[in-house]
């Protein structure tokens, strides 16, 4: 049984949009699935008032993988970084009319790879982890809020 992927799956599959790296990023994530083997690097340039002035991305996965990778770029260029905290792996579904159920942890992928990319920008400037509101989990910080051990 052959899955079924919609026109824009396939067109962010076979032309991906934002790929590549950023040399002098100002915040870089990465995430991956054991299970499944996808691998997401997510790379971010961040200009006046925290908006995204570039975005790039790398991924080793399937159609599905590259297709979240390459629309969540999207999704998030031009925005501020509250915004890119927001995205949803149901929005990055959405935005491509639909996932394949046994696809769906690709799009989760993609949303955890953009928020890790925040927060290591956040990291680098030293800001705590309370930043982006609510719980750590949502931007992946790693709790040292900067402190020195004693």
């Amino acid at each position: 049984m052959a899955m079924e992927y919609s026109e824009k799956v396939m067109e962010h599959f076979a032309h991906p949009h934002n790929v590549g790296t950023i040399e002098d990023a100002d915040g870089i994530g990465e995430v991956g699935n054991a299970k499944c083997g996808d691998i997401m690097r997510m790379y971010l340039k961040i200009g006046e008032n925290e908006i995204i002035e570039d975005v790039k991305f790398q991924t080793f996965g399937c159609a599905s993988a590259i297709a979240t990778s390459s629309i969540a770029t999207d999704m998030i260029k031009g925005r501020p970084l509250s915004e890119a905290l927001t995205l949803t792996n149901k929005a990055v579904v959405e935005a491509l009319d639909g996932l394949p159920a046994v696809k769906v942890h690709c799009s989760v992928l993609a949303e955890q790879a953009v928020k890790a990319a925040v927060a290591d920008y956040y990291k680098r400037k030293g800001v705590p982890c309370d930043c982006c509101g609510e719980a750590c989990e949502l931007c992946a910080h790693d709790h040292d809020h900067g402190e020195e051990e004693g």
